[in-house]
């Protein structure tokens, strides 16, 4: 049974001045129910704001809370924060620890939003206003859910604000497999880097990641891992730089879910990057993910 979790307000309005349009996250859901496969869909609560303040500094947290996010953030952000924006950037870590919950109960589960890996302390960055992965992993770990988790992120960019706010904890280990050349421009210093050239194409990412992954995981031992699963690394991607087909990225889903399963190991996905004009095939990348993770799961 595949497990996802969603919100309508995962789904906003595109902000005036921007071309990030946030209609993906309402396809991803068209998509899944077409694909026949039966799942069951949950829906999260709102993040509470002493876990945003726990990894984010407070004086952003109010900027957002208040819509009085200055200039300079949003554009780094790349739109601006509204109230929709606003109300989607509590309920999207929400989703993540919910995926995450969901996962330590069932083996996989899957949040149809999140990967805000590019978020940091003090600001958003790259379309991501608050960082998920990091707030959950947080909240998962002082809660007692877990004592260790891996954040494993195969976005063609570096999950560079993931490794900012997780930096120094022997708890959470960060692992990003990124193109070299993409942004952020200034890469942050995860756990574990892997660095791609441009154009690499399924044998040789598949090979990386089993020369990488299954040791990476072994000698963390995490009791939970939460994978960023952007499709952004397909080779018809605006924004990416690598050359992975669409039997590609099935393939890697499929190998970080045995990888995890074949050790015990829960793991919640997120949903991370996909970009073009074409947003309702991009939408069927990501179903394609839940279903191949949901698949090699069981």
């Amino acid at each position: 049974m595949l497990h996802v979790v969603h919100h309508p307000g995962y789904v906003s309005p595109a902000a005036a001045g921007s071309r990030f349009t946030f209609d993906k996250y309402g396809l991803v859901m068209t998509a899944l129910h077409d694909s026949g496969v039966t799942f069951t869909q949950h829906e999260p609560e709102p993040m509470p704001r002493l876990w945003i303040e726990a990894v984010h500094d407070r004086a952003y947290v109010e900027e957002v809370m208040t819509l009085n996010v200055p200039r300079e953030k949003e554009r780094r952000i790349g739109f601006p924060v509204t109230d929709r924006v606003m109300r989607r950037s509590l309920l999207s870590p929400g989703g993540t620890w919910l995926a995450a919950k969901l996962a330590l109960a069932h083996g996989y589960a899957a949040n149809s939003a999140g990967g805000s890996h590019h978020a940091r302390a003090e600001t958003g960055a790259g379309y991501c206003v608050f960082n998920d992965l990091a707030v959950a992993a947080h909240r998962l770990i002082a809660q007692g859910d877990v004592r260790r988790i891996m954040i494993l992120d195969l976005d063609v960019h570096q999950g560079d604000g993931t490794a900012l706010l997780m930096a120094g904890r022997e708890d959470v280990f960060t692992l990003s497999v990124h193109a070299e050349r993409n942004f952020p421009a200034r890469k942050a210093m995860s756990s574990l880097d892997v660095p791609l050239a441009d154009g690499i194409g399924d044998a040789a990412y598949l090979a990386l990641l089993d020369a990488v992954v299954p040791g990476a995981i072994d000698g963390f031992a995490p009791d939970l891992i939460l994978y960023q699963a952007g499709v952004d690394p397909h080779r018809d991607d605006r924004l990416g730089r690598l050359a992975l087909s669409d039997d590609g990225l099935v393939a890697r889903d499929r190998f970080v879910m045995r990888a995890a399963a074949r050790r015990g190991i829960p793991l919640a996905s997120t949903l991370g990057g996909g970009y073009g004009e074409d947003r309702m095939a991009i939408a069927r990348r990501h179903v394609a993910s839940m279903i191949a993770l949901a698949g090699a799961a069981g």
